[in-house]
């Protein structure tokens, strides 16, 4: 753990200000009102690529929230406008209201009244990183029975798509994947359906040839992304295209995408990265269970380890110290081109353009596939299931059973507040223990512990956890940056990018909830859990 804890850190892409501008850190002078006088940096004096890792304290076990606290407090709201040479500027910690702002900028909520097996899906996003590289992407399909085999008495069935993306080195691929990716999949479902359609012994086409198509659909987007945008690019021979064509290869994306058809009740979740999906159900004792949907693929995950070093032999560094080649943490991907192209590719585009050294270890790319692991989860809406996808700065901070747990004690605590199942009335309140059954055996196979929980030297305890928000995906990243502790909230959301990175990820959090629901054939905005009607559409 506490080896994981150092390597998470020195992952962060950005060295503190000081250090890449060569100069000392700034002296801090307390005062009365709690602030302090930082002279804001130049934005030109970064360098476009750290030659050396981030350093950092995190392997401290000792590190507690007080220190972070005691320092951000004291005034550490950086400004990061003007040049180094103006006046100092003076600033304090968020306040809790002001951090519950900061929360609930990006959040977002969608009744589902479709009659087909999802009720509501909430979302949310805390940037750390500047601009966030998390992106995500939800959509509603309506299929007709031509494609897609309705159930009884409907012409139609819905296919249903949500997907979160962790982007890293930038946010172009991700951001591509945001815009695209759901539709490339949707077209591979589309062929697979109709051909199940047209044979007279089917009414739905097989899991396994669904699964073929999900993936069909994300190895042929990321060849366009990686390969054929070399193609293009070598052909124009013009910089500018270079430099639009090729962004979404150089940086890279973990993707996690779910796909629920109504008329199966079959739930895939496809995960390249180590992102994580994880159902909620309730067991007989009425404590719900946490059901991990997903496994974190990267480097040092025993089976992508396995899988690697056969696909590599005489490689004994295609892993290591839980990288691919010493560098790259997640073992599946969009993007990150620099692990799949030639050397002879890397070489060409080097020299015609602005690439880079091709990696010293580079011999048999492609070292990172986007090909995804799929699993399958036939869905009981009648019981209340839920799942809860999100890129790995949720599961930093909170384990699988915590975060099924507080979706459980909100749920509860809706509606015990409301008598009814309405899901839109306020909630303040907590609870002593989470609602969760604790797993029989304990293992990290496959799943990464909460690493962040040891920097900030948290204690297990449940009573650390609260309920404020309406938004259920809010409600998780509140709890996830603190809970009751507000001055941990305060003290982790006042932080601004780069500095945010060595304590917090960027997080996107997406809530599905399963149940029944009225058949008004629509998809609306929940207002009293959404930031603004006006930044969010409902996705049909």
């Amino acid at each position: 753990m506490r080896r994981a804890a150092i390597q998470a850190f020195r992952t962060a892409r950005r060295a503190p200000i000081w250090r890449v501008a060569g100069k000392k850190p700034p002296a801090i002078s307390f005062t009365s009102s709690q602030s302090v006088n930082l002279r804001p940096y130049s934005s030109a004096k970064y360098p476009a690529i750290l030659s050396s890792s981030l350093q950092s304290s995190m392997h401290l076990r000792t590190f507690s929230v007080a220190v972070i606290s005691t320092v951000v407090a004291s005034g550490a709201w950086y400004a990061y406008q003007g040049d180094s040479s103006q006046t100092p500027a003076a600033a304090e910690m968020l306040t809790p209201e002001q951090a519950t702002q900061k929360l609930r900028k990006n959040e977002e909520s969608y009744s589902v009244n479709r009659g087909k097996g999802v009720v509501r899906y909430d979302v949310v996003q805390v940037p750390s990183n500047s601009p966030i590289e998390d992106d995500h992407a939800e959509k509603i399909v309506e299929v007709p029975a031509s494609t897609a085999a309705a159930n009884e008495g409907q012409s139609s069935s819905d296919w249903m798509f949500w997907a979160v993306f962790d982007g890293h080195s930038g946010w172009t691929t991700s951001a591509k994947l945001r815009n695209v990716l759901i539709s490339y999949v949707a077209r591979e479902l589309n062929s697979t359906y109709k051909s199940a359609a047209s044979d007279p012994s089917l009414v739905l086409p097989s899991s396994a040839a669904v699964d073929a198509a999900i993936k069909q659909g994300f190895v042929r987007l990321d060849n366009d992304i990686v390969h054929s945008s070399v193609d293009q690019v070598f052909k124009s021979n013009s910089r500018r295209a270079a430099a639009e064509l090729l962004a979404p290869a150089l940086s890279g994306s973990c993707a996690l995408l779910a796909f629920y058809d109504s008329q199966s009740k079959d739930l895939k979740v496809a995960c390249a990265g180590d992102s994580r999906a994880v159902l909620g159900r309730r067991s007989e004792n009425g404590k719900w269970s946490a059901t991990p949907l997903s496994e974190d693929q990267t480097g040092g995950t025993p089976s992508e380890m396995k899988r690697l070093r056969e696909e590599h032999p005489g490689e004994p560094n295609v892993v290591r110290n839980g990288r691919i080649l010493g560098q790259l943490e997640p073992s599946r991907s969009f993007g990150d081109a620099f692990y799949k192209w030639s050397k002879q590719t890397q070489d060409k585009i080097k020299r015609q353009f602005f690439g880079r050294t091709p990696h010293p270890l580079l011999k048999t790319p492609p070292y990172v596939t986007a090909e995804p692991v799929i699993t399958t989860t036939k869905v009981e809406p009648t019981q209340g299931d839920f799942v809860v996808l999100a890129t790995d700065g949720l599961w930093e901070m909170l384990s699988n059973e915590e975060v099924v747990g507080l979706v459980g004690q909100w749920i509860e605590e809706q509606q015990a507040g409301s008598g009814n199942k309405s899901w839109v009335r306020s909630l303040f309140s907590s609870q002593p223990q989470l609602p969760v059954e604790t797993p029989q055996e304990t293992t990290t196979d496959g799943q990464r512990r909460p690493i962040r929980q040891q920097q900030y030297d948290i204690s297990g305890a449940a009573n650390r956890f609260v309920v404020e928000d309406k938004n259920a995906a809010t409600h998780l990243v509140r709890n996830a940056m603190g809970g009751k502790d507000k001055d941990m909230l305060c003290a982790l959301l006042t932080l601004p990018s780069p500095y945010s990175r060595r304590y917090r990820d960027d997080v996107t959090v997406e809530v599905i909830f399963f149940g029944d629901s009225p058949d008004s054939r629509t998809v609306s905005v929940n207002e009293e859990a959404s930031a603004s009607e006006e930044n969010v559409k409902a996705k049909l």
